[in-house]
């Protein structure tokens, strides 16, 4: 089995290797295409299929971690390219947690790096990229913390962009978590029970000062939102790429933000 995943491979390489210049063709009339319309102002994305990917190619689990971590940061120069403007990733759910330790340990490891890597990363600060992290950070082990926090100090000042990493992420558990700052408020007499409206329960996510998504970009063929921004996510447009991550290309990215543009956005109007 091995063999035939390792020859099928072989036999993709080549292909883009001698398709390459039709690929370029048509990832210059995309682009062109696309850079002719309205982009999303706030795109958000569940990065899915690392596991999948090196599993089908015969690599370890970790390897499809690390080549999804390259995808990423060539994803962050597409969209600012197109200059959007907010980019928002699910990279590890709350659910993630029940994985194996020989899966988690390695990977907690890949995000504190990563996190460290965007501090000092010149693309960030040529940019003028603020780096944050959403998510119950305090469930991550310390190493991952301070990463956190030192992408944040360096990055805080910047307005440009902005990119979103959700760690330690779940959707429900944000509602309930905003839910509770809202309670405290009510006991101690900050407000009033009349005053909770919608506004108020966005005010108290982990999203409060970010747009609302206009368009959520997923991969691996999946179609469904695994817990990602359930309440921020009322009026964004969907995507489903047959993909897995760490196999995307520019060019289904800018197909994504194309069929953005070819739809209708009534906003419930």
């Amino acid at each position: 089995f091995y063999n035939v995943v390792c020859t099928w491979e072989f036999v993709k390489r080549i292909a883009r290797k001698f398709l390459s210049p039709v690929y370029k063709l048509y990832e210059s009339r995309l682009l062109r295409q696309v850079r002719k319309g309205p982009v999303p102002n706030h795109l958000a994305v569940i990065m899915d299929g690392n596991r999948r990917y090196a599993e089908s190619v015969g690599l370890p689990t970790y390897e499809g971690h690390i080549l999804g971590k390259g995808t990423l940061e060539d994803l962050s120069d597409w969209t600012r390219s197109l200059n959007i403007r907010y980019l928002t990733v699910y990279a590890f759910s709350l659910e993630n947690f029940s994985r194996e330790d020989e899966e988690l340990s390695p990977l907690m490891d890949l995000f504190a790096q990563s996190f460290r890597d965007a501090g000092d990363d010149p693309r960030v600060h040529d940019n003028k990229v603020r780096v944050r992290a959403i998510g119950h950070r305090e469930m991550l082990p310390q190493h991952v913390i301070e990463a956190i926090e030192y992408a944040e100090s360096r990055t805080k000042s910047y307005n440009e962009y902005n990119y979103n990493l959700a760690v330690a992420y779940g959707g429900r558990q944000e509602i309930v978590r905003s839910m509770e700052k809202i309670a405290k408020k009510i006991e101690s007499g900050e407000i009033h029970s009349s005053q909770i409206d919608a506004d108020l329960i966005s005010e108290n996510l982990y999203t409060s000062d970010l747009p609302d998504p206009d368009l959520i970009l997923r991969t691996s063929g999946e179609e469904r939102i695994s817990n990602f921004l359930l309440w921020q996510l009322a009026y964004s447009e969907l995507y489903f790429a047959d993909v897995f991550w760490p196999d995307m290309r520019k060019i289904d990215f800018l197909r994504a933000i194309r069929s953005f543009q070819q739809r209708k956005r009534r906003l419930g109007r």
